[in-house]
């Protein structure tokens, strides 16, 4: 199973200016197809709580997997979303259970970490926009250590780069 973290930050390392930014708000047109068309072909994400209720909903296409403390206090009958407070590493058992081969990790920082300080996430996704935002939420939300090896750089653009690591 490929699990891939998958995130637009600006170059200054924030992924919003405060809680509850949806990054569709600042991201470029180029990132939002990046991320539609690779979260698709992997066919399930992964949200927190905090990213799903910005979003507000599952997105077309993907099984969406929101982990929460409190999966009770949602309702859905959407066949396509599922509330669980299980841990990275039980999450990632379901979705093996599924069929699925590939996992996107979506957010927010505290699930990046989650996944990260689990050592589960083998490849990571980062689009730079060029922004700077100097203060906001940050791609985690705890002090680690991890060894990453770019092994891509691609343009979406003039502007908006992509950044592809291997976790070593």
């Amino acid at each position: 199973m490929t699990v891939f973290l998958i995130a637009a930050i600006t170059t200054d390392g924030y992924i919003a200016e405060q809680v509850g930014q949806s990054s569709m708000s600042w991201t470029s047109r180029e990132d939002k197809k990046w991320f539609s068309e690779r979260t698709k072909q992997a066919g399930v994400v992964v949200f927190g709580s905090k990213t799903y209720d910005t979003i507000g909903r599952s997105l077309p296409g993907r099984l969406a997997v929101v982990m929460t403390r409190q999966p009770e206090r949602y309702v859905s009958d959407d066949p396509n979303l599922i509330f669980t407070a299980d841990t990275p590493e039980n999450v990632l058992k379901m979705i093996e259970a599924k069929g699925y081969t590939e996992l996107a990790i979506c957010g927010g920082s505290a699930i990046y970490t989650a996944f990260m300080k689990a050592g589960l996430i083998s490849k990571l996704y980062l689009t730079l926009e060029p922004r700077v935002f100097g203060q906001g939420v940050g791609l985690f939300n705890e002090s680690f250590r991890q060894q990453l090896r770019l092994v891509a750089q691609t343009s979406l653009s003039d502007q908006t780069l992509l950044l592809e690591y291997n976790v070593v």
